[in-house]
C-alpha cells in the first residue's frame, strides 16, 4: 500500500517578496509585481520589456555564502526558497536521515544569466568563459546545491519541461516517497531568465505583454516574465504526524499527460485529462475548491483552459473560484508550477482566494469566476494547481486541507 503524502514546509521567493510570509500577504493584497524595465549588458544590446523581477533578494542572496556566491541566479533562488522551506519544516537533517531525502527541483531553462554572460564575453571581447560556467549553466545545479548543502543523499535530480517543470517535480517527488524510495524531499522549481538574451527570444515569440498581465481579460495582451523559486518540503504522513510536525496540505492527486499534437498551441482535451487524472476518486464540492489557473495572460492559453475547466467540471465550473497568480508575480516558467503551489496551499491554510488582477474585461470565451481585482474569503477543502507547458505537456496537482 502507498503511503500519503503531506507538506510541512513551504518556500518562496518572487517579485512580490523574499519568503513565504512576503509572498502571500502580496497575493492576498493583490500587489504587482511588474515593472517596466530596460535591461542587458550595453554595447547596445539592450532590451526593454514589462518583468517581474525579484530585486529585493539581490541582498539576500549575499548571505548564502561563498560557494553560492558562485552559482547562477537561478540556483541561489532554489537555495533560498528551499532552506526556508526546510526550516518551516522543522526537520534536523542528520547523516542517517540524509539517505532517506530528496532533491527534485525542476527548471525550464537553467542558467540563462549565465550563459549569457558567458556567450557575451566571448563573442564580443573575445574573453574566454569562466571555469565555472558548465556548472552554473546545468539544469541539475539546485538539486546538486540542495543536495550538498543540506547532506540529502537519496534521489536527487532536475526536471525539466518547460512550464510543467515545477509541477512535476513536485509530483515525482511525491510518487518516490509513496514508493518508500525516501522518506521526504525538497522539491519544487527555481527560474532566473532576465537577461538580454533570453528575453529576445522571448520578444521574437511575439506573446509578452507591453504593460501588465491580464489573464482571462478580453484587454490581455499576453505574458509577463518573472523570476523566482518556489520549494515545498514534502514527507511521508505517518512520519510527519509521529515527528509532530505542522502539516500544510495533503497531496492527494497528481495528473499529468501530454497533449500530443502541437509544441505551441495548447488543447483543450490534454489539459482537461490532466485534471481529471489530479482529482480522480476524490469527492469535491466545487464551492469548497480553488483552482490556481495556469492563466498566462495569453490569446491561446486562457480560452483553452477554460474549456478543460468546464468540459471536467460541468455545470460545477460556475461554483468554482478560479484565479491566475500570475497577474502579480508573473510567468516564472518551469519555476511557475513551485511557487503556484505554494499560491495554492496559502489559499487552503488562510481560507482566501487569492485574485485576478488588472481584470478590466469580461471576454465571452472566459467565463467562470476569475475572482478578478480582488480576493476573497472561502471556505477551502481542495486547490487545484494548473501547469500547461509548451510542447504539450501538462501537470496538475491536488491539495486537500487537513
Amino acid at each position: 500500500m502507498s503511503r500519503r503524502v503531506v507538506v510541512t514546509g513551504l518556500g518562496a521567493v518572487s517579485s512580490l517578496g523574499l519568503n513565504t510570509l512576503e509572498f502571500w500577504n502580496g497575493l492576498a493584497g493583490g500587489k504587482c509585481g511588474i515593472v517596466r524595465r530596460t535591461l542587458g549588458p550595453g554595447d547596445g544590446l539592450t532590451i526593454t520589456a514589462s518583468i517581474a523581477p525579484a530585486d529585493a533578494f539581490d541582498a539576500y542572496a549575499e548571505t548564502l555564502g561563498r560557494d553560492m556566491a558562485r552559482a547562477d541566479r537561478f540556483s541561489r533562488l532554489a537555495v533560498a526558497a528551499a532552506e526556508e522551506a526546510l526550516k518551516d519544516s522543522g526537520i534536523e537533517i542528520t547523516p542517517e536521515l540524509g539517505g532517506r531525502g530528496a532533491a527534485i527541483i525542476g527548471t525550464g531553462i537553467g542558467g540563462a544569466g549565465s550563459q549569457d554572460e558567458a556567450y557575451h564575453a566571448m563573442l564580443t571581447k573575445g574573453r574566454r568563459p569562466h571555469p565555472l560556467t558548465i556548472l552554473r549553466i546545468i539544469p541539475n545545479a539546485p538539486a546538486s546545491h540542495l543536495s550538498i548543502r543540506f547532506g540529502l543523499r537519496g534521489p536527487a535530480f532536475a526536471v525539466s519541461s518547460a512550464c510543467a517543470s515545477g509541477a512535476h517535480a513536485i509530483g515525482v517527488c511525491a510518487d518516490i516517497i509513496r514508493s518508500g524510495a525516501a522518506d521526504f524531499g525538497l522539491a519544487g522549481a527555481s527560474e532566473a531568465v532576465l537577461s538580454y538574451g533570453p528575453l529576445e527570444a522571448w520578444k521574437a515569440m511575439h506573446i509578452m505583454s507591453d504593460d501588465l498581465c491580464r489573464p482571462f481579460s478580453k484587454s490581455r495582451k499576453g505574458l509577463v516574465i518573472g523570476e523566482g523559486a518556489g520549494v515545498l518540503m514534502l514527507e511521508d504522513y505517518d512520519r510527519a504526524r509521529k515527528r509532530g510536525a505542522a502539516i500544510y496540505a495533503e497531496l492527494v492527486g497528481f495528473g499529468m499527460n501530454a497533449d500530443g499534437k502541437d509544441m505551441i498551441n495548447p488543447a483543450v482535451d490534454g489539459a482537461a485529462g490532466a485534471m481529471r487524472a489530479a482529482i480522480e476518486g476524490l469527492r469535491l464540492d466545487a464551492a469548497s475548491l480553488y483552482v490556481n489557473a495556469h492563466g498566462t495572460g495569453t490569446l491561446m492559453n486562457d480560452p483553452t483552459e477554460t474549456k478543460a475547466i468546464r468540459e471536467v467540471f460541468g455545470a460545477d465550473a460556475d461554483r468554482l473560484l478560479v484565479s491566475s497568480t500570475k497577474s502579480m508575480h508573473g510567468h516564472l516558467l518551469g519555476a511557475a508550477g513551485g511557487v503556484e503551489a505554494v499560491a495554492a496551499i496559502l489559499a487552503l491554510k488562510h481560507g482566501i482566494v487569492p485574485p485576478t488582477i488588472n481584470y478590466d474585461e469580461k471576454d465571452p470565451d472566459c467565463d467562470l469566476d476569475y475572482c478578478p481585482n480582488e480576493a476573497r474569503p472561502r471556505r477551502l477543502e481542495f486547490a487545484l494547481s494548473n501547469s500547461f507547458a509548451f510542447g504539450g505537456l501538462n501537470a496538475v496537482l491536488a491539495f486537500r486541507r487537513l
